[in-house]
């Protein structure tokens, strides 16, 4: 199905080629609705490539530009914009052909992909904490709007389960291991083991010279450390895995680092063979000198000892995905201090012949209300399943609240969508890049743009058809049987602007992997919400006459199909009451 936006560009492509002008232009959504849908500063470009005067060039265009099945009568504007507005007719058709469609308007991309998303990543041995809930949120809703768009998704979690920690965790764990702390709480045993292990060496070369040693012997397959580092991975995973059941993600791969230890010294082999990596100084390092970026930040990929790091399990991470996984793209949801390292290890992809588009995606920090890094008030990194064991706890008293007649199934399953829900969307409403302030109050809002405002209109248009008393939910018809059309006769300005928004979904999901910005969905969301309310207010529903009431009811069916699949695609459930 061809959106708007679409249909009016190729439009104006005809247009310029027509004119003599260009093959292509660009058309956008217009940020102010008193000028227009649509418009494109085409003839203000071609105006400063050709020295002429854009106004000008702009009739000429019009001249030439047919759209009059689908907008009103184009207007030049300023220094030479077009503008366009769409016919209430050519809307009210569009709107009759999204109702029929299951993907609600939105094509499948031409150009499918294999795209492994590289999110979460925690490192086994320690809690997750409120700094992995960026990564593994975006990551997951990148994943979800990806797949929609038809690319085939692989969600690879890339644990951090093999480092030189683990020889401080193996001699805690045989030296200070309080085995019923450990059934109690299993994660913050392994963590109280490490740290006093650490404090230890710290001050103690024979605790360090210790630790050392069993790291080797982990390393070199000792099978009494091995067993310990298998139970670690175990008690982590489970941690680990609560947290994702919580936030409703999955994973198709879980590749620990352990996964490609074995790979590593072939990885150091074929780059030295490649001449892509020399010895220096008895290490195996990569040198940038073709780079200017990075000609004086060279990568070691084997230490004089012999012993590998975190460069060279990327790049052995890189290998498996591009030869084995066959992907595309990889895309890397990691912060933005790691984006020296990804520049490095793209460098050396390219270098070694891989096409595949590698992305590094970064995000921003989640702050506490006094504008620094979120902490508890030890100083500890916040315990991330602690805190969406809270959220829910908050949207239950809420829940309770707002409902009490709600039986204690329901209020547990509500509070857990609105808590979590509230959650992920506070963090995906930002753009990406910026830091935000994470405000219990803010996020748990029925007001503003939140999760729980958009989870309210949905559940308000529930209500709508419940009220009703009819079933007016879209039916999975067979296309030759046909589903029962939806009569639609806009004429109030309110329900016209509603019809709009809702064949803009279509554009704006796919613009939401422009740029890797999911803010641009949950602005389209809030955006929604906020029609279908003013429709609301403005059209009467149930009380109309027909054929009105049944064209009101549709738009509220549409409206609550596109909340619920909008939400969907950021990982957030809707709840059929409030």
């Amino acid at each position: 199905m061809e959106t708007f936006q679409l249909l009016l560009a190729k439009r104006l492509s005809d247009a310029l080629a027509n004119a003599g002008l260009a093959e292509t232009g660009e058309l956008t959504q217009a940020t102010d609705p008193r000028f227009g849908d649509y418009q494109t500063n085409v003839a203000l470009v071609l105006g400063k490539q050709r020295g002429e005067n854009p106004p000008a060039l702009a009739e000429k265009i019009l001249s030439h530009l047919d759209v009059d099945d689908v907008c009103e009568l184009p207007a030049v504007a300023g220094a030479g914009f077009i503008n366009f507005t769409l016919r209430p007719d050519a809307i009210e058709k569009k709107t009759r052909e999204v109702l029929r469609d299951n993907r609600l308007g939105v094509p499948e991309t031409a150009s499918s992909q294999r795209i492994v998303i590289d999110f979460g990543s925690p490192n086994v041995a320690k809690p997750m904490h409120v700094g992995h809930i960026r990564s593994t949120v975006l990551g997951d809703a990148l994943a979800r709007i990806a797949q929609f768009l038809g690319h085939e998704v692989i969600r690879d979690n890339h644990i951090g389960d093999w480092g030189t920690q683990f020889g401080m965790v193996i001699y805690g764990w045989k030296n200070l291991l309080d085995r019923q702390a450990l059934q109690r709480n299993p994660l913050a045993e392994i963590v109280r083991i490490y740290k006093e292990t650490n404090a230890r060496a710290a001050s103690d070369p024979e605790v360090r010279e210790a630790c050392r040693q069993e790291l080797v012997k982990l390393q070199a397959g000792d099978k009494e450390n091995i067993d310990i580092w298998n139970e670690c991975v175990a008690l982590s995973m489970q941690d680990f895995e609560h947290v994702y059941k919580l936030l409703g993600i999955h994973y198709d791969l879980q590749c620990g680092e352990s996964f490609y230890h074995d790979r590593l010294p072939g990885v150091v082999d074929c780059l030295l063979k490649a001449g892509i990596a020399e010895i220096s100084e008895g290490a195996v390092v990569v040198f940038f000198r073709d780079n200017p970026e990075l000609a004086d930040k060279p990568l070691i990929i084997r230490k004089r000892d012999g012993g590998f790091n975190y460069a060279t399990t990327d790049i052995a991470t890189v290998d498996y995905r591009v030869n084995e996984l066959k992907a595309d793209a990889v895309w890397y949801v990691v912060g933005a201090p790691q984006t020296l390292h990804f520049k490095q290890i793209f460098d050396v992809a390219r270098r070694e012949g891989y096409t595949a588009d590698l992305r590094h995606i970064i995000f921003g920090s989640v702050l506490g209300e006094d504008r620094k890094l979120m902490k508890t008030r030890s100083g500890e990194n916040v315990p991330l399943r602690e805190l969406l064991e809270e959220a829910c706890k908050r949207a239950r008293k809420i829940v309770e609240e707002k409902n009490p007649n709600l039986s204690e199934e329901e209020k547990t399953d509500i509070a857990e969508k609105i808590g979590i829900g509230a959650v992920k969307y506070a963090d995906l409403s930002q753009y990406r890049m910026t830091d935000y302030i994470f405000s219990w109050e803010k996020m748990l809002a029925l007001h503003g743009n939140t999760a729980p405002y958009l989870q309210n209109a949905y559940v308000r248009i529930r209500s709508i058809f419940r009220k009703a008393g009819e079933s007016w939910h879209r039916h999975p018809a067979d296309e030759e049987i046909g589903w029962k059309p939806m009569p639609l006769c806009l004429a109030e300005l309110p329900e016209i602007d509603l019809a709009k928004r809702l064949c803009q979904f279509a554009e704006f999901v796919p613009h939401a992997l422009n740029g890797f910005r999911p803010n641009i969905l949950t602005n389209y969301l809030f955006e929604l919400a906020n029609s279908f309310h003013a429709f609301y207010e403005a059209c009467p529903v149930l009380k109309s006459e027909e054929p009105r009431r049944s064209s009101r009811l549709a738009l509220c069916d549409l409206t609550a199909q596109v909340l619920q699949r909008g939400l969907g695609l950021l990982g957030i459930k809707v709840p059929e009451k409030m």
